[in-house]
């Protein structure tokens, strides 16, 4: 039987969603799996809302689209919370980006992982990398990819920018230690 996983990436246009969705599609790819990616955003575009959907599976992916059954949402703001919460399935993993999201987040059939992305990025010294930090916490409870993968997948997306490479990572080891 083949195994599929659906994701959601959801928050404000600015945050990096797509560019999570991206480089997780990026290291399924390089593990040779069928991936689809597929962003969706408001015309506002920064601080509007924006989302995108990864399905990674074993076989061929009939179509890019999740309306429900969310396996893994990664939520950085409320409005992502509201919208897709209650499309997760049971056993679902759901990361929250506890520095935003301040009203309490409950399904009983669903682990809520509240991260301090926003919080722990801006200690890290760079408040943009607060998706890497929801990076690291994707990487320690999914087991989907290690970091070597995530670090060749960023070295892949920001190709002659060593620096945006050690920034990022430098996120996901501080998220990697505040989760610890």
């Amino acid at each position: 039987m083949a195994t599929t996983t659906k994701i959601i990436f959801s928050g404000f246009g600015g945050q990096g969603v797509l560019t999570l969705g991206q480089v997780v599609a990026d290291i399924a790819l390089s593990q040779g799996k069928e991936v689809t990616w597929m962003p969706s955003y408001g015309a506002e575009m920064r601080g509007g809302t924006a989302n995108c959907s990864v399905i990674i599976s074993d076989s061929v992916i009939g179509s890019p689209i999740i309306l429900s059954n969310i396996d893994i949402l990664c939520a950085m703001n409320q409005p992502s919370v509201t919208k897709f919460l209650e499309k997760t399935r049971e056993g679902a993993k759901v990361f929250i980006n506890s520095s935003i999201v301040t009203e309490p987040v409950t399904k009983d059939d669903a682990e809520i992982i509240a991260i301090d992305a926003s919080n722990i990025a801006v200690k890290a010294g760079n408040a943009r990398t607060a998706n890497m930090v929801m990076m690291a916490g994707f990487l320690q409870k999914t087991g989907l990819f290690t970091i070597d993968e995530l670090e060749e997948a960023l070295t892949r997306r920001f190709t002659g920018k060593k620096e945006l490479v050690d920034v990022n990572m430098k996120a996901i080891k501080e998220g990697l230690e505040a989760l610890a």
